[in-house]
């Protein structure tokens, strides 16, 4: 199941390897990712682009929710996309991408509301809570994230790991 259609030009790609997820949000132009994996899932990533009928260098923007390795590895196969990450994130312009600051995984994660579809990294599961047990985690704050995302509006939760 490495491709899933999530809503109409949303799609997830699931790697085996760390049970993460990449996710495409394919338009007209301007092709979006959220997230790019890990290196031991690059020609995977690429298999599946493929599919989709994406070209890398047709990705224009990469919404990285959080800088571990199984999240950006793959960042540099699209050498035509502007990276926005926490430190950037208010230059973000998209109609109907909504970036929210969720610290604890990591004090920089972020999570993406698309529409009805809430990207939420590594900070909220479908059964659980993001670890917080990484040198660059923030504990305390991990909960009042998950508070704040569960409240928002989305009808389909889109995390960084399955």
């Amino acid at each position: 199941m490495p491709t899933n259609k999530l809503a109409e030009n949303v799609f997830q790609i699931y790697f085996k390897e760390f049970g993460s997820c990449v996710y495409v949000i394919k338009q007209d132009r301007d092709n979006i990712l959220i997230d790019t994996s890990s290196e031991e899932n690059t020609q995977e990533l690429l298999n599946e682009l493929e599919k989709l009928k994406i070209n890398p260098r047709d990705v224009h923007i990469l919404l990285i929710t959080h800088k571990h390795p199984d999240h950006i590895e793959n960042n540099y196969l699209f050498p035509n996309a502007t990276i926005y990450s926490e430190e950037n994130i208010n230059q973000l312009v998209l109609l109907n991408m909504r970036p929210i600051k969720v610290p604890g995984h990591t004090k920089d994660s972020l999570a993406f509301m698309y529409k009805d579809i809430l990207f939420s990294g590594d900070t909220l599961f479908h059964f659980g809570i993001g670890r917080t047990d990484f040198k660059e985690s923030v504990p305390e704050k991990i909960q009042e994230s998950v508070n704040k995302l569960k409240h928002l509006p989305y009808n389909i939760l889109a995390p960084g790991h399955i």
